[in-house]
């Protein structure tokens, strides 16, 4: 590999390296042949203070490659562990490297993290590599919820590598730059309490703190803080999946992040037609991160988390699981809390009856029953066209929608007020499956332009614009169940 440092825009610190070494291997990317920008994010490269010029020549390519090391990175895999499907393993980054922090014009930190950039100690067997059609997927998809205001992990940029990777078939090799608040993850306290000492795990704690919650009160008990803002994020985020029919597919302790943003996107999809079982993911066969199952497991991840703040929370081991109970005991009323306000904005209600539940959750019903689609049906709602969906000629949506009418009448805001706020709440369009095919496919042959023009039509998906009316509409009836898969 060149060793040259690139004189770019980046403005990188380093402050995951400052940690104790057993908590990464300092490592370089492994090279590529021949690297080629397929895709960059524009808007979110101004947003870090880079150069788009810079970063669209040959230089930024290689970057992005990792044949090039910009100045002031310092590169590293970072070691975690995890329950995978409820099952604990000691992981760590396989095929990513942190190239650093950028520290944007507005001093935000940010990781520049490389998927797909060779083996690592922790690669386990595998090459490190990635394919080029889930490095776009996990592109399409993580920008699309950050349109759809969900907290994520964001996508930089896709480049080919001018190499082929072996899985079941020889597929073009792709490495993803993401970019996240940071990696660090539930599974990567897990291994820290597994196989380090408490004053290593203090240390993991202690940064985390400062680095995502440094305007908390601490108190006498910053730990006890520490467990009590990861619960809030990540009841506020299932939340936010569920309102919008988000399934994960892979909601593995590693891939919950302790920030709060969505990390991860191996086998997640969109959900269509309602249904809480709804699974996507090829190896999920027994529904454990189905749709419906998404906040419980969420629930379950945290009680993991918490498990391995124990020596932090309490010298008494007795005290300490009573403190951390008390606090995963909250995580179902703040998810519920958080789905409640999202579903009655969804249905333009703005203030609180004991009865909201009943009216939501007798739509949802309808919605199954008849295998009515999740997210048009609330746009139906929002634009008075339910004569065109499944329930409208039905008796029991008759009745609700007359419950609805009288529920909207019983608040001071206006229809109008009430219409803006469903507008709002219910995107028109969504990474629908079919499209995101689509796009891919094209991607595979070459061809860009259908993946742009959907990137593009995701970027606004609260405008309801006519003109994005194809891409609401759902797939043609297959026969087949849409599978999705972890992509290596």
């Amino acid at each position: 590999m060149n060793e040259r440092k690139i004189e770019t825009s980046w403005n990188f610190d380093n402050s995951y390296a400052r940690l104790p070494k057993s908590f990464f291997t300092s490592l370089k990317p492994s090279p590529v042949k021949g690297p080629e920008l397929i895709t960059l994010n524009d808007t979110l490269a101004a947003s870090l203070g880079l150069n788009i010029q810079e970063l669209r020549s040959s230089d930024g390519a290689a970057i992005f490659a990792g044949n090039q090391i910009p100045a002031g990175a310092a590169p590293l895999a970072q070691a975690y562990a995890g329950h995978q499907y409820g099952y604990f393993t000691m992981l760590g980054d396989g095929r990513a490297i942190l190239l650093g922090e950028q520290i944007t014009p507005k001093g935000e930190r940010f990781d520049i993290q490389l998927k797909g950039s060779g083996r690592t100690p922790y690669s386990r067997g595998g090459d490190g590599r990635a394919v080029l059609g889930p490095m776009l997927r996990e592109y399409i998809i993580s920008e699309a919820m950050y349109a759809l205001g969900i907290p994520t992990t964001r996508s930089l940029a896709v480049v080919s590598t001018g190499e082929t990777v072996i899985r079941e078939t020889m597929q073009p090799g792709a490495i993803l730059a993401r970019v996240a608040a940071s990696h660090i993850r539930v599974g990567t306290f897990q291994y820290v309490s597994n196989w380090c000492s408490t004053d290593e795990l203090r240390n993991l704690a202690d940064y985390t703190l400062q680095r995502h919650y440094p305007d908390s009160h601490h108190g006498a008990n910053p730990y006890l803080t520490l467990l009590r803002e990861a619960i809030r994020r990540q009841a506020f985020l299932i939340a936010k999946w569920q309102l919008v029919g988000f399934v994960h597919g892979v909601m593995n302790t590693d891939n919950m992040a302790i920030s709060g943003e969505t990390i991860d996107y191996g086998p997640c999809a969109f959900m269509d037609i309602y249904d809480p079982a709804t699974v996507f993911s090829s190896i999920d066969s027994k529904g454990r991160y189905a749709y419906g199952n998404q906040p419980s497991i969420g629930a379950w991840n945290l009680a993991r988390f918490a498990e391995t703040l124990l020596p932090l929370l309490h010298e008494n081991e007795e005290e300490a699981i009573h403190l951390a109970e008390i606090e995963i005991s909250k995580f179902n009323e703040l998810y519920h809390k958080y789905w409640m306000k999202g579903m009655r904005e969804k249905l333009g209600i703005f203030n609180e009856e004991r009865e909201d539940e009943v009216l939501i959750q007798s739509l949802l019903n309808m919605m199954q029953k008849y295998s009515a689609d999740y997210t048009n049906i609330f746009c139906a709602l929002t634009h008075d066209k339910m004569e065109e969906t499944v329930l409208y000629n039905t008796e029991e949506f008759s009745q609700w929608y007359q419950l609805w009418q009288a529920r909207m009448g019983r608040q001071k805001e206006t229809k109008e007020i009430s219409k803006q706020l469903m507008s709002d709440s219910n995107p028109g369009v969504i990474p629908r499956n079919h499209r995101v095919e689509e796009a891919l496919e094209a991607a595979e042959k070459g061809d860009y332009s259908v993946m742009e023009r959907l990137l593009h039509v995701l970027s606004n998906p609260y405008g309801h614009l006519p003109e994005h009316a194809e891409y609401a509409k759902l797939p043609e009836v297959s026969g087949k169940c849409y599978k999705t898969y972890c992509g290596t």
